[in-house]
């Protein structure tokens, strides 16, 4: 006959003793969940005071984050009575059966990595890449966050982009204004070049040092075609560029050039 008795404890046995172990697994991960979040932003904080550098903060933060949230779960599982060595050789397997599942996100992580390290731009750089233009918001693990001047918000993968072309406006301190402007033949050349010169000597934004030059780049039948270039701060680039078109243009009209 059986034993109903004797099996009931044996089980009210099992569930005391693994249901404890459950409920203390799960206290353990709500707190450690919490702990990992103070303690991702108190880091992210931190490295802000101490001045590290924009692009790395926000990576090295989800990289702390993700290394923490593992050790949490190696900790919950050892908590219930699972092995840290049988578990970490089914997370190795199952980790090689993800990666290759995931091979576009790995490449945009390695891709991450190589951004942070070779450092072709940081946040705040105005770049060109992939086919888009904008201010660089923020470098992220998986992707690089960038904002067009009509604040688009635009996601380019880490992968493509570490492995493509990248044009930084920002990376050199100055940048060449460059215009031209199609005058017709009959005016004195002379002339027409001390007055783009003059305009030039009164924007304070324009650089001595390289001089500015004013040339003729090609003519025709009838016109000449003066080429003007200027330096300037990569921050007032676009400013001087419409200010000198703005003067020029007005002086030219009140000199009687057309």
């Amino acid at each position: 006959m059986i034993d109903l008795s004797r099996y009931t404890r044996t089980i009210t046995n099992y569930a005391v003793l693994y249901g404890m172990k459950i409920v203390i697994a799960l206290l353990i991960l709500f707190v450690g969940l919490w702990l990992i979040r103070r303690l991702t932003h108190l880091l992210h904080r931190l490295m802000e005071k101490r001045g590290v550098d924009p692009s790395l903060v926000p990576f090295l933060s989800n990289i702390v984050n993700i290394l923490l949230k593992i050790m949490l779960i190696i900790i919950v599982i050892s908590q219930i009575g699972i092995e840290a060595t049988s578990f970490l050789a089914i997370l190795g397997s199952a980790g090689i059966a993800i990666g290759l599942a995931l091979q576009g996100s790995l490449s945009n992580f390695a891709g991450g990595v190589l951004l942070l390290t070779l450092r072709p731009f940081r946040v705040g750089d105005y770049i060109d890449a992939q086919g888009q233009s904008g201010r660089v918001h923020l470098i992220n693990i998986f992707n690089t966050v960038i904002k067009t001047g009509d604040n688009k918000t635009i996601f380019i993968p880490n992968g493509p982009l570490a492995s493509g072309t990248i044009v930084n406006y920002d990376l050199e301190e100055k940048r060449r204004v460059d215009l031209k402007f199609a005058v017709p033949g009959g005016h004195d050349i002379n002339k027409t070049r001390d007055i783009i010169y003059n305009l030039v000597a009164q924007d304070l934004r324009v650089f001595k040092d390289p001089a500015p030059k004013v040339v003729v780049s090609e003519t025709t039948g009838t016109d000449v075609t003066l080429l003007v270039r200027v330096w300037a701060s990569h921050e007032d680039y676009w400013d001087v560029y419409y200010a000198l078109q703005e003067n020029i243009k007005d002086t030219f009209h009140k000199e009687g050039i057309v």
